[in-house]
């Protein structure tokens, strides 16, 4: 029979705050990348088709031009789009006013640096990039989650042939880096829990040793200081740098600092601590708000630095003509002062945005896929690009796999009885972060919103699925088991088997109009 010293052995701690350690092995690594080369091919190939500025690439792709030229956004003559794709881009001279912040954009110029401004490929490269390596992070982060690597091997192949994913890391848009920072927070925050809960075990037990068995009761009240947490600051930055791409990104900063709060007052509970909701907040969430909200400010504002030091960036001198007018805006340089203006002026903006567009779509209709976004399409007569009947098409739909995200879909609603019903933490925190990317925009009802805003919670609805895919692996008796392994596989199977078929209106592949119009479930989908 153990004594309640055994408790506090380090052994002991690492079991209940960590559970049984899991050895991946070489597969570990293996899967993933597998998974990650399949991205990778499927996001980089005919990724210069169509040779053209489709969708909001008329946007960003221009901006980031001239950031590479200037600095600063530049404003374009109109119908500038032909000219600019044959190689003859001719900015103008006066400063843009732009409403997202610059990172994205100089992302996309970093793709542009290296294989030129005239092609797709320099345009869209940075975009496949981060698609390809949110494969990579979802496998992993999968694997971690779950403690299987065939899991997380599924993770990553159901984001890499999902089509939403696929047709926004194919394209020059902002979004998918938005996706792949809150992404590679999330993993740098699943990094930090498990560290602290690391550091909680080691210096309790330590303690322990050292004063016969048990904790000093004092330490207990509160348990300890756990010091440096490298990893959250990691996630700050990474959650900054989300900003850095899309405002939308301070949702996840406030999801993921409450979660990371909470994730440590839980392991002080586990540990035995006697008041650790107080030192949750006291011990860790004074901390956790420096990291996360304080690094990540840091990191937005290195994101303006070429508006900051060029000087001719739209709104960069307003602070000539408009002096302090309270006495606390006097200390603050007047160039962050035109910067607080500017967000001041973009924060109208985008609270103010209703104008109708013929692929807005309301948040509630997101779930369902009632209303996706056409990026390009174009249609061809008998012998044209390649046509080999009398009409054909050649399109590129912002539609997600419907087996995936349907499912994904049920998997959320399912994740709220797990969250409920067995305290899995797991679940609790796909469901925040899905709250902060859908749910988050019904908060302005009347702004013009598109399903592809939900790309930045993509992951974590195939990580939700995943989760409810290894329930249903472990549900019943041995022969139960093997029969529903086999149901996900079928599943798998099922879902690569609808990526195929959809392909051809993910990618702009011409083909028969019949073969496009069967490709469209809804009439709303056209």
């Amino acid at each position: 029979m153990s004594t309640p010293a055994a408790a506090y052995t380090d052994a002991a701690l690492r079991l209940r705050l960590l559970g049984e350690r899991f050895h991946p092995g070489h597969w570990g690594w293996i899967v993933p990348l597998a998974v990650t080369i399949l991205a990778g091919v499927l996001r980089l190939i005919r990724l210069d088709h169509p040779h053209q500025l489709i969708f909001d690439e008329t946007y960003y792709v221009k901006d980031a031009f001239t950031l590479l030229q200037s600095g600063v956004e530049m404003n374009w003559p109109e119908d500038h789009n032909e000219q600019f794709a044959a190689g003859n881009p001719q900015p103008e001279n006066t400063p843009e006013y732009v409403v997202h912040p610059p990172l994205g954009k100089w992302l996309i110029a970093l793709g542009m640096a290296v294989f030129g401004a005239d092609n797709g490929t320099g345009w869209r490269f940075s975009a496949a990039v981060a698609g390809t390596l949110s494969v990579l992070l979802t496998a992993l982060i999968a694997q971690r989650l779950f403690r299987s690597v065939f899991l997380g091997g599924i993770a990553g192949l159901l984001l890499a042939v999902e089509g939403h994913h696929l047709v926004m890391s194919r394209t020059g848009l902002l979004d998918i880096f938005l996706s792949f920072f809150v992404l590679a927070a999330f993993g740098a925050l699943l990094l930090d829990r498990a560290d602290g809960r690391r550091r909680l075990a080691d210096r309790l037990a330590a303690a322990a040793a050292r004063h016969g068995g048990s904790p000093p009761s004092t330490l207990l009240r509160y348990g300890p200081w756990l010091g440096w947490r490298p990893w959250r600051l990691v996630a700050g930055i990474l959650l900054g740098a989300a900003c850095g791409v899309k405002l939308s990104g301070l949702a996840f900063v406030a999801v993921f600092g409450l979660m990371t709060v909470l994730w440590d007052m839980n392991a002080r509970r586990v540990a035995g601590i006697r008041h650790w909701v107080r030192a949750g907040v006291t011990h860790d969430g004074l901390y956790a708000f420096v990291a996360v909200v304080g690094v990540g400010a840091a990191t937005y504002l290195a994101t303006w630095t070429g508006w900051l030091l060029t000087g001719h960036g739209y709104n960069r001198q307003w602070h000539a003509t408009h002096p302090p007018q309270s006495w606390w805006e006097h200390p603050v340089p007047g160039p962050l002062r035109s910067l607080a203006d500017y967000h001041r002026q973009s924060t109208q903006f985008h609270g103010g945005l209703s104008s109708g567009h013929d692929y807005a779509s309301n948040p509630w209709t997101w779930p369902f896929m009632g209303r996706p976004t056409s990026f390009f399409y174009e249609g061809h007569d008998d012998g044209a690009n390649g046509c080999p009947v009398d009409t054909c098409s050649a399109a590129i739909t912002d539609l997600a796999n419907p087996v995936i995200w349907w499912a994904g879909t049920l998997a959320v609603l399912a994740l709220v009885f797990l969250w409920l019903g067995r305290r899995d933490w797991r679940a609790g925190a796909f469901l925040g972060v899905y709250a902060a990317g859908q749910l988050v925009w019904f908060l302005w009802p009347e702004r013009t919103m598109f399903f592809f805003y939900t790309i930045a919670y993509t992951p974590f609805l195939i990580l939700a699925l995943t989760l409810c895919l290894g329930a249903l692996m472990r549900f019943g008796g041995p022969a139960n088991r093997r029969r529903n392994t086999v149901l996900v596989l079928a599943f798998v199977v099922l879902s690569v088997a609808a990526s195929a078929f959809f392909m051809p209106v993910w990618t702009g592949e011409v083909i028969p109009y019949d073969q496009w119009r069967l490709r469209m479930w809804m009439s709303s989908w056209i």
